[in-house]
């Protein structure tokens, strides 16, 4: 059994490879559980927990055939309260940055995916159908024609790149040593346990996870003196079949998300990142106004039915990757069940 936090620590050295959200939320989870924690990674956080939204937005996520993945993230989203809480005073700045998400969908066909998306959900107290007045009311500088609308209260999102610094940080006070190694062969590590949390480079690592790169772009919009205010809730839409997200930061909002696959070129693409922002326009007008501060691309480490391998893999090797879009809504329920299946000898079931 792990110890309590703040006990002696347990008898159990590992290995994570891995500095990311997800490796360092695992490292930091066995750390307060009393193992002794080493996390291996060249150049941390410079993956796609750098390239992200920080939506924390289970519901949001739905799809019909997707249970089992809706199903965890509802479990993570549940953990997020008292995992923020934990991690905020090693942060420079607020981690939570919006409170609810409102859905906008531009035409009928995109009012019928949000339909299906709703219903996926099966639950209007957590996913429900709202009049369009009453979104462009929730939503300042919101376009004034829009074909359907709904509301998500629950979710929340988090500044990404102030989570991962906030991570490092209660590491390093948890006594996680951090070594800028690249790893060939995670046999090799020492350790009790051995955690394989890299990302797209997994299946490189411990080949046969099924993991693949999908590469996707962001957009950092920073407010102007004379502008709008980013709004308050995480704005998602629907435009003419195409997703996009405009998820608040303390100085402007994030713009997200393109994705396609077969393409590890971390250039980003000029063609989708303007459809991406039409898009963003086509929502919020008043985004033309902002200052577009940075285009990034990072590499999204997928698998084939969007739910991530945690399981033991040979011996003492383990697996805590695959998380696709989801890292940072997955990186609470992770830490705790890579803690229960080192510790604990637990492992938890999809169905």
């Amino acid at each position: 059994m792990p110890a309590k936090e703040g006990s002696q620590q347990v008898d159990c050295t590992v290995s994570v490879v891995g500095a990311g959200t997800v490796g360092l939320t695992v490292a930091w989870s066995l750390a307060r559980a009393g193992a002794r924690v080493t996390v291996v990674d060249p150049d941390p956080g410079s993956g796609a927990s750098w390239v992200a939204g920080g939506m924390i937005a289970p519901y949001s996520e739905a799809w019909p055939g997707e249970e089992p993945l809706l199903r965890l993230g509802i479990e993570s989203l549940r953990l997020w309260a008292p995992f923020a809480e934990a991690l905020q005073p090693f942060a420079d700045g607020p981690l939570i940055t919006a409170r609810g998400t409102v859905w906008l969908a531009v035409d009928d066909g995109d009012a019928a995916d949000l339909a299906t998306a709703t219903a996926a959900v099966g639950d209007a107290a957590l996913f429900w159908p709202m009049r369009p007045s009453a979104a462009v009311r929730a939503v300042p500088g919101a376009a004034p024609r829009i074909r359907a609308a709904a509301s998500v209260p629950e979710e929340i999102a988090v500044d990404n790149r102030l989570v991962h610094r906030a991570l490092l940080a209660a590491c390093d006070d948890a006594g996680v040593v951090l070594r800028r190694e690249r790893v060939e062969d995670p046999h090799g590590l020492p350790g009790d346990a051995v955690i394989v949390c890299a990302g797209s480079a997994s299946d490189r690592i411990a080949p046969g996870l099924g993991i693949r790169p999908v590469k996707g772009e962001v957009v950092r919009l920073r407010r102007g003196r004379q502008c709008l205010p980013p709004p308050t809730v995480t704005v998602r839409a629907r435009v003419h079949g195409r997703q996009v997200y405009v998820v608040p930061r303390a100085d402007g909002v994030i713009v997200g998300a393109t994705q396609y696959e077969n393409d590890l070129d971390l250039a980003p693409r000029i063609g989708p990142v303007v459809d991406l922002l039409d898009d963003a326009f086509a929502v919020l007008p008043s985004l033309r106004e902002y200052d577009l501060i940075e285009v990034t691309a990072g590499l999204r480490p997928s698998t084939s039915d969007n739910v991530p391998v945690i399981a033991p893999l040979a011996g003492r090797v383990f697996a805590a990757t695959g998380h696709g879009r989801n890292g940072i809504l997955l990186a609470p329920v992770t830490g705790a069940r890579v803690t229960d299946m080192v510790l604990n000898q637990e492992v938890h079931a999809w169905s």
